[in-house]
């Protein structure tokens, strides 16, 4: 079985946002119909990126972009597009994540999900899923 490379499509609707996206992904890992092997699902932007936290409690992301907002301060950038906090923030979550794929499903926490992160919406994105069967 060969690799497989799909693109997600994502448009966003804020300047910081987090999006679950797992479904997504498994609709993809699914479709490929790899049973064991690897996810890398991976964000060609350099002011979004992907995390991997809790997406039961929707706090939780509002927690997150909270904390995001306070650990990147006001402060004046040299970049001068105006948007040098997003992309640090990008740096801080970073922009691919790995998974493996047990019984063709993302192996995954009870609480787990995948987000995409966006920090200078709102735009229209993509994010790239590699599947590599094992």
């Amino acid at each position: 079985m060969n690799c497989v490379l799909k693109e997600l499509t994502i448009k966003t609707s804020s300047k910081n946002q987090l999006l679950d996206i797992t479904l997504d992904v498994q609709k993809i890992v699914s479709e490929s119909k790899v049973m064991e092997g690897l996810c890398l699902v991976y964000c060609p932007h350099t002011t979004a990126g992907i995390i991997v936290n809790e997406n039961a409690d929707p706090d939780v992301v509002s927690d997150l972009l909270n904390a995001l907002e306070a650990m990147v301060p006001k402060i004046k950038f040299q970049h001068s597009e105006g948007n040098s906090d997003a992309h640090l923030k990008s740096t801080l979550v970073g922009c691919e994540k790995s998974f493996i794929i047990q019984n063709g499903r993302l192996l995954l926490g009870n609480w787990q999900g995948i987000f995409f992160t966006e920090f200078d919406g709102p735009r229209q994105r993509k994010v790239c899923i590699k599947i590599v069967p094992c």
